[in-house]
Parts: C-alpha cells; sequence; structure tokens
C-alpha cells in the first residue's frame, strides 16, 4: 500500500484546513464529527490530483488505500475514498458489493459519509450488477441505521434514471415503518427521484401508504409532485 501517498493527502488536507470551515461542518451532524475543515470543492480537486498518480495501480490496491481513508474517521478522508471507488467503476466486478458493505458497516457514522459513497460508487455498481439489488433488501433488514439508509440512497441515482422501480417500491415496503427519521428521509428520497419517471406509479404508492408512511418519509417523496398531487397526499383535499 502507498502509505507517502496517504502523508501526502493528509497533510494537503492540513495545509487547507481552517477552524471556521470545520465549526461550519460540524453544524450539519447531530452526532460528533471528525473533519479536518477544507472545503468540499478543495477536497474534490484533491482526490482527482492524487488519483491520478494511481493510474498504474491495481483495483485491490486502490481499494485498500480507500480503506486506509475511511478508517482514519475524518469526513474528507471519507470523502475522497468514495470518490476514488466510483472512478473505479469501469473495474467494478460482483464480488465488489461485500466491499461495499463492509465499509458501510464499518466506518460510516453519519449521512454525508453513507449518500457520498452509496450515491455514486454502489449506484453504479448495482446499474451495472442488478442481481445485487437483493444485497440491498438485506441491508434494509439491518439492525445498523447506516445500511438501512444505504439500501435506499444506493437506488437514488438508478432511481432517477427512471431504473428499478419494482425494487423501489419493494424496499420502501421493508424500510415503510422505520422509526429513524434519517432512514426515512433516504427512503423518501429514493421514492422521489422514482417519481421522476414514474410519478403515477409512486403517488398510487404513496395514497396507498399515506396512513402509516411517516410525514418526514411522505413529504420527501412528493417534494417534485405537481402541488395538486401533494396536496392529495397529504389530505389537504
Amino acid at each position: 500500500m502507498n502509505a507517502s501517498l496517504l502523508a501526502d493527502i493528509r497533510t494537503e488536507l492540513l495545509s487547507h484546513s481552517d477552524e471556521k470551515t470545520r465549526d461550519g461542518s460540524r453544524r450539519f451532524f447531530r452526532e460528533p464529527i471528525t473533519c479536518h475543515g477544507v472545503p468540499t470543492p478543495v477536497v474534490r480537486r484533491i482526490a482527482g490530483t492524487y488519483f491520478r498518480q494511481l493510474r498504474s495501480a491495481g483495483k485491490e490496491e486502490v481499494f485498500a488505500l480507500c480503506e486506509e481513508l475511511f478508517r482514519s474517521d475524518y469526513c474528507e478522508e471519507a470523502f475522497i475514498a468514495a470518490d476514488w471507488a466510483y472512478r473505479l467503476r469501469a473495474r467494478y466486478e460482483p464480488g465488489d458489493i461485500s466491499i461495499f458493505r463492509a465499509w458501510i458497516e464499518r466506518y460510516v457514522n453519519n449521512w454525508a459519509k453513507c449518500d457520498t459513497l452509496c450515491n455514486h460508487a454502489v449506484g453504479a455498481f448495482i446499474e451495472q450488477f442488478p442481481g445485487c439489488i437483493a444485497d440491498l433488501k438485506e441491508w434494509a433488514r439491518s439492525e445498523n441505521r447506516w445500511m438501512r439508509r444505504a439500501a435506499a440512497v444506493s437506488l437514488v441515482l438508478p432511481a432517477r434514471n427512471g431504473l428499478f422501480l419494482g425494487d423501489i417500491l419493494e424496499i420502501a415496503d421493508l424500510l415503510l415503518h422505520d422509526g429513524d427519521d434519517l432512514v426515512q428521509k433516504g427512503y423518501g428520497w429514493m421514492l422521489k427521484e422514482a417519481s421522476k419517471a414514474h410519478q403515477e406509479e409512486v403517488f398510487e404508492y404513496v395514497m396507498a401508504h399515506r396512513k402509516d408512511m411517516p410525514r418526514t418519509a411522505l413529504r420527501y417523496a412528493i417534494e417534485k409532485m405537481p402541488g395538486e398531487l401533494r396536496d392529495q397526499a397529504m389530505g389537504r383535499r
């Protein structure tokens, strides 16, 4: 593993850190977070710059570096790990789902880490290997709140592309009564994105379950629908 590369990344992150950004980042989360305090555009630039040094590296080597970045617990380092994992999407294989699962179980401890990894890397993986949606359905039954959120937010971008509607509704069923508001927001977001291509079907789903669906999830799900449909779903008419 390229320990010197990780050391260089951390040195550069520290050179761009400041207390104001660090305090601002912490206000986005209820739980304590570990962060350097580096603006997101700078983190994105650093991710791209150092990935170019890994062009000749094998996928296993890059994934090992990602693991070390996640292990640090710093939000910026997790962002770089998720960015690199997505950049490897042309080299994904079906067995990589176990690596993504392990990262979520071991290292994801806030919604930003969950979404940064799952929206792009896991979402792209699922589009390539739809059979692995069965794994997401297992995640939806997990006791780990981040695994349950991941089951939904991994399908946000595929949903936006009009894919996997039946599976999306099945995962919504599995998460329907979840008491965690961050899970509710996750599956509501998934339904909202699905509604862009399948408005009628998602509206029917919401109407069928609106008495059971937590208000948080319902509001997210109908956010992009016409006002008349939103009013019906909220019981205003």
